[in-house]
């Protein structure tokens, strides 16, 4: 049976869509469908932070109902920063509007770190610097507190899209030396999926890209067949801790 996966998506996210599509060229049944609202800058002050307001994300989420997806992620980072409680209950909300399940990607790179019962977690991110000190702080409230992170100090969501794969890779290895067992791209707008298998094989230790992540959560949250994608990295061959 057809699977259809919904994805919110940042307006300024050029990568998520391409990545997604590619992920699932030649997987049988599947099909991603995406729903934007506008997002164009990551940051903490007041305008920055209330681009994730959920007055704004729910609307996105009505309109991939329409289309009878069998679940519905928000196909980005926020809550990193903002709090995890507001990705549940983000979902909650999603689900009580649609009767669709829900994720979002820090929930799905969360389940994803978890599931490969990782220690020592890595997190590579464009970020500023006091957004990733955040985030460190926030994950480790979950028990995932970074072991080792590097970030390149980017504020303009757009621009993340146009960081390079080499420099990507890069940073991967970097935190590998540290002796990270995972590591976590942690944004939608990084174009680091297609370097997971190959860097996984190299450094032999998990690497979690949030665009992979959140299609392999999403997936398997709608019922589908998460080993169809296992070229893509180890975590495709593993399912989530369901709470």
């Amino acid at each position: 049976m057809r699977k259809r996966l919904g994805m919110i998506t940042p307006s300024s996210n050029s990568v998520l869509e391409p990545v997604t599509s590619a992920m699932l060229h030649g997987v049988a049944d599947v099909t991603a469908h995406f729903s934007r609202f506008r997002v164009t800058e990551i940051a903490l002050d007041a305008a920055a932070l209330n681009q994730f307001d959920a007055s704004v994300m729910l609307p996105a989420a009505d309109l991939l109902a329409d289309a009878k997806v069998d679940a519905i992620a928000w196909n980005g980072t926020s809550a990193s920063w903002l709090g995890i409680g507001r990705d549940r209950s983000l979902c909650e909300a999603i689900t009580a509007r649609t009767s669709v399940p829900a994720t979002t990607s820090t929930l799905a790179c969360i389940d994803a770190a978890r599931a490969l019962g990782a220690k020592r977690v890595g997190l590579v991110s464009p970020y500023t610097d006091d957004v990733q000190r955040r985030i460190g702080d926030v994950w480790a409230e979950e028990g995932i507190a970074p072991h080792a992170e590097r970030h390149l100090g980017l504020r303009d969501n757009f621009s993340f899209g146009e960081v390079t794969p080499a420099t990507i890779a890069g940073m991967i290895r970097a935190v590998a030396v540290e002796d990270a067992d995972a590591v976590v791209i942690l944004c939608t707008n990084l174009e680091g999926a297609a370097l997971a298998a190959s860097l996984e094989r190299e450094l032999d230790i998990a690497v979690l890209d949030s665009v992979a992540v959140t299609l392999w959560r999403t997936l398997e949250l709608g019922g589908g067949d998460i080993g169809a994608l296992a070229q893509w990295g180890r975590i495709f061959q593993t399912s989530a801790v369901i709470k």
